[in-house]
């Protein structure tokens, strides 16, 4: 990090307490003798000469302005924790546990949590709580041509901000439709035309997919086909947007509290739905199908890179929400518990939903698997005396009565045997669970569809139905907190602007632009956002952050930083992992995800209305345009601000966090020539310093705490490291450079 010959004054801290102790504490004491007070320190900078400098004093040129900090060690945590388990872990980690060998999928992933997710999460963490600002700020000091990074991140975060919030507002539009009895997708719809006539749409599909793609979305049958505004979905997005303007308006003071319910409820209702569905028949089935190991999938390339980007976008990384977040820490803050903490809970979290997952389905796929041997025990019935004689009935078995599974599949097999060749004629299932639960569903389809369908068969389902989508609600808003503070948190610090004005504009202005989602052909852009405006952008930004790190900075004088912040040394495993393997990693997924992107073109989804059900189709060639377009302008500023900085069109100190340092609450903006010119010389305290013979991290300086309104200055003594108070000393040649 650039050097800095200032001596610059940061908050004083509390006593120190270990990060569990700390984790249960409620209140973050600062007392109004702290709140008047200012820190002076005295050191000598590179060159030997002495230099002091107040900071922090009641210089009527000064600026202060309020930086808020957490209540508590709880409170950051379950913001955390929030932000990184969101929807994906309920619909996206089920469906690749299914899809890639069950229960031999966590062993990869595990793996891969250790390699790439825990490392590039406790690097987020250390950045934002050693510099303590948003990622504009943190890139741009760590080297200020890199400082694209942190736009960057910002960009992506508006793009998904736009479309996830669109999700938020399909499961309020689910909430709001679920307090009936019996729910409205419970069976399709129909018209009295000289009889009951099913509507051929539904009857094609099922009543779940046909009340999500025709009452919900009402969606049309390509994405050039716009069909107007959906004006349900359009007052549900408008209320999704005005809780999450309300919950941030004030920042992590208003955003923090709302944690408490948007984090914990999820998992309330995920183990009431573990524990019903436990209750159900069929629950184990789908729990066994879960875990049954296909070891000989784990060879395959697919899976790992598919185990790799699920632990990527599964911990929020790149996002800047994390380092927004841990910006609001203690500088003493024990972060790599953090990392650590957060990223297992993380993975709990998909196991735990994985299991509700497939309970659920379990149940499903029995009720699926006897509709199936109801309708082919009447199929055989019929064909009695007209292809299937009836000697092949066993005797036990009466088909004007229900047929159970295990005679079914009896039956199945003794005309199978006989028939052969003409068996396929008869037109015959096998009716096996397993085939059921083989149906691999993903995303939207599992949470409004798959899920939908198994809660009409639930006792009491309209209870359940609201508890579920209530679920996916908080879920989503603890993920949206998290990135619209990686969008405010940096611009706040940049420009200076008032948070609850630029809340109101980027609300605003998401809501405006989100309409292009709530279109009858909006759901095929939330697809092409999804794929295209994230996942390729997001990988470079984190490659950029690792290399900037252990390559631009230095990886010995960030492990300096860290032990000096921590109060220990990290573990050399994190050393190895910054500098060679996760780098490595992560540019290999980069490569292989540019591979797939090339190997197959950019396509969507789309439901045909006629045959009632959905077919790939590729994107005209302005979507295909527009896929491009949302990469590059994500990737963009990273090169442009490179650019400026390297030809100087921008100077390097330019917006550096060099002109603004912290103290406990606050930011202070530092007036130009503050040290040494025309300084009040009552006002500044002069202390000649030795360095401490102890050995530390950081040279020792005075320190002096004057009291507003008091006689002379009283001297504090404060100990260097991990229980200094966050101070940024003077540099001094023969000590490690510290950013902070």
């Amino acid at each position: 990090m650039p050097k800095n010959s200032k001596a610059v004054k940061r908050e004083l801290d509390d006593d120190v307490t270990e990060s569990a102790r700390d984790l249960l504490s409620n209140e973050d004491p600062c007392d109004d003798s702290f709140k008047k007070s200012s820190l002076i320190i005295g050191g000598h900078d590179a060159d030997g000469k002495e230099r002091d400098v107040e900071e922090g004093g009641s210089d009527g040129d000064e600026e202060e302005e309020e930086r808020p900090a957490w209540n508590s060690k709880l409170q950051y945590i379950l913001a955390q924790v929030g932000f990184s388990v969101g929807l994906g872990n309920v619909w996206r980690f089920p469906y690749l546990c299914q899809k890639n060998g069950g229960g031999a999928y966590l062993v990869p992933y595990l793996i891969l949590l250790v390699l790439i997710g825990i490392p590039l999460f406790f690097l987020e963490l250390a950045v934002g709580q050693r510099i303590r600002r948003g990622s504009i700020g943190v890139w741009n000091y760590i080297s200020p041509r890199l400082g694209g990074i942190g736009f960057a991140s910002c960009v992506v975060c508006f793009f998904v901000a736009l479309y996830y919030n669109v999700i938020i507002s399909w499961s309020l539009f689910y909430f709001s439709q679920s307090f009936q009895q019996p729910l409205p997708w419970h069976q399709c719809p129909y018209f009295l035309v000289f009889g009951t006539v099913v509507v051929p749409e539904c009857e094609k599909s099922s009543a779940t997919t046909y009340y999500w793609y025709r009452e919900a979305l009402d969606i049309s049958d390509k994405i050039s086909e716009s069909g107007g505004l959906n004006w349900k979905m359009t007052l549900c997005l408008l209320a999704a947007w005005s809780m999450v303007c309300l919950a941030m308006i004030k920042g992590i003071q208003s955003s923090g509290k709302v944690m408490y319910f948007s984090s914990l409820f999820p998992y309330v209702v995920l183990i009431c739905f573990l524990v019903r569905s436990l209750l159900l028949e069929g629950s184990m089935d789908g729990i066994r199908h879960m875990f049954t190991p296909k070891l000989e999938i784990m060879l395959e390339a697919k899976v790992w890179r598919e185990a790799a980007t699920q632990v990527f976008f599964a911990l929020g990384l790149g996002f800047g929400g994390v380092i927004a977040f841990s910006s609001y820490n203690k500088r003493d803050n024990n972060c790599h518990f953090d990392a650590v903490l957060v990223s297992f809970i993380n993975f709990f979290t998909s196991v735990l939903a994985t299991l509700v997952v497939f309970a659920v389905l379990g149940f499903k796929a029995n009720i699926m698997n006897g509709q199936c041997v109801a309708d082919n025990g009447r199929k055989i019935a019929a064909l009695l005396g007209n292809g299937i004689e009836a000697n092949l009935i066993p005797n036990h078995i009466n088909l004007s009565h229900k047929v159970s599974v295990d005679d079914y599949h009896q039956m199945i097999e003794i005309i199978r045997g006989v028939k052969e060749g003409n068996f396929d004629k008869l037109g015959l299932d096998s009716c096996h669970i397993e085939d059921e639960l083989n149906k691999a569903v993903q995303g939207t389809g599992l949470a409004f569809i798959a899920f939908t369908e198994a809660m009409t068969h639930f006792p009491a389902s309209p209870f359940w139905s609201v508890m579920f989508f209530l679920m996916l609600i908080n879920l989503g808003l603890g993920s949206m907190f998290g990135t619209i503070e990686g969008i405010l948190t940096p611009l706040i610090d940049t420009f200076k602007v008032r948070k609850e004005l630029l809340t109101v504009g980027c609300c605003v202005l998401a809501f405006s632009l989100g309409l292009v989602f709530v279109q009858r052909s909006g759901n095929y852009f939330v697809t092409m956002f999804d794929d295209y405006s994230a996942t390729l952008p997001l990988l470079i930004v984190v490659i950029l952050e690792n290399l900037a790190i252990a390559w631009f900075y230095g990886i010995d004088k960030f492990f300096a930083d860290l032990e000096d912040m921590l109060g220990f040394k990290p573990y050399r495993f994190y050393y190895y992992m910054w500098k060679f393997i996760t780098p490595t990693l992560l540019l290999v997924l980069l490569g292989s995800s540019f591979v797939q992107l090339i190997m197959t073109p950019p396509s969507y989804s789309a439901w045909n209305q006629e045959q009632a059900r959905e077919k790939l189709v590729g994107f005209p060639p302005w979507g295909v345009a527009l896929c491009i377009s949302l990469v590059v302008v994500a990737v963009l500023p990273v090169p442009v601000v490179f650019m400026l900085r390297y030809f100087n069109v921008i100077d390097d100190g330019a917006g550096g966090i060099s002109t603004v340092s912290y103290k406990k609450g606050h930011i202070i903006k530092e007036s130009a020539g503050a040290a040494g010119e025309g300084d009040d010389a009552a006002s500044l305290l002069h202390a000649k310093t030795t360095p401490s013979e102890a050995p530390s991290p950081m040279p020792a300086n005075g320190i002096y705490r004057k009291q507003s309104g008091g006689g002379g200055p009283e001297s504090d003594a404060a100990p260097n490291g991990r229980y200094g108070i966050g101070y940024l000393m003077a540099d001094v040649p023969d000590m490690p450079e510290s950013d902070l």
